[in-house]
């Protein structure tokens, strides 16, 4: 069975709440008809208690009431404050938001998960030989210094863990162990030291069991990918599906308290349906 088969009946037994803020856009509006007719959660729109809303903005995020009242009249952090306030299981924007508004209301209104820094981003990629790799962070840190690469790392072992079951994590060099040196790679090492998980590392031998053997470098097993900069992740991930025929899912924010997804402004019905599944696989 096909992961995406495997995270559909996953989160069909949830029935999670899932709130669509940009809900009057004919995809999202298409992907809540098929997400409720397949029984995969019950997608709802913006709700009406400003009052609540408000509240829990107050108590949970320390906001005050002023300040609170006048962020939930806004599509987004209406939406996350309904997360917030447990009348909603999930997130669901970014089809016409920008990424940055769409984390901006969820780190107000949600909040970071214990023991994160950062928010960050993942894609969950789909082979043709029907491997499944993360690969983070390809869409929100630009250039990471060792405490952000160390909380993408650590959310992105998480992320592993909900989707595929075990998170074998390789942060990824144009170095493997000792064979190089640069600032680039003394950042990856000290994140390696920090948590544990392989690396430096380069992409061939965190995949390729020969040649990790060759170089003394784990398994090559890896099914986690973390990249050193949002040059590298966001480069090798569309070279991934250019050339390598994989199918994209994402970007999806991880390191929130709940889930949290950031659609591609170019994303399709079945695009929505596909990243909203993956994005309740998390919880």
């Amino acid at each position: 069975m096909r992961i995406t088969e495997l995270l559909s009946n996953k989160v069909a037994a949830q029935n999670a709440r899932v709130v669509f803020p940009e809900h009057e856009e004919p995809r999202i509006e298409q992907a809540m008809e098929k997400l409720a007719r397949d029984g995969l959660c019950q997608p709802i729109c913006l709700g009406d208690d400003t009052d609540q809303y408000a509240e829990v903005l107050v108590k949970t995020r320390g906001m005050k009431e002023g300040i609170a009242r006048r962020l939930v009249t806004k599509p987004l952090y209406r939406a996350a404050a309904m997360v917030a306030a447990g009348e909603a299981d999930a997130m669901v924007a970014g089809a016409v938001a920008p990424s940055r508004r769409v984390i901006e209301a969820a780190s107000m209104a949600i909040g970071l998960a214990d023991g994160v820094s950062v928010p960050s981003s993942f894609f969950l990629m789909l082979f043709p030989d029907e491997r499944a790799l993360i690969f983070a962070d390809c869409a929100v840190n630009v250039a990471p210094d060792a405490d952000v690469l160390t909380s993408i790392a650590r959310s992105s072992h998480a992320t592993g863990q909900a989707l595929l079951g075990e998170a074998r994590v390789a942060l990824l060099s144009f170095s493997t162990m000792k064979s190089g040196a640069g600032d680039s790679v003394d950042v990856v090492r000290q994140v390696a030291e920090r948590t544990g998980f392989l690396g430096p590392v380069q992409g061939d031998a965190a995949l390729i069991p020969e040649i990790a053997q060759r170089k003394g470098a784990g398994a090559g097993d890896a099914n986690v990918l973390i990249f050193p900069s949002l040059d590298a992740g966001n480069i090798a991930y569309k070279l991934a599906v250019a050339l390598g025929g994989a199918q994209a899912l994402g970007p999806i924010l991880q390191g929130f308290r709940k889930p949290v997804c950031d659609l591609s402004r170019g994303a399709t019905v079945d695009d929505i349906v596909d990243a909203t599944v993956v994005t309740l696989a998390l919880s």
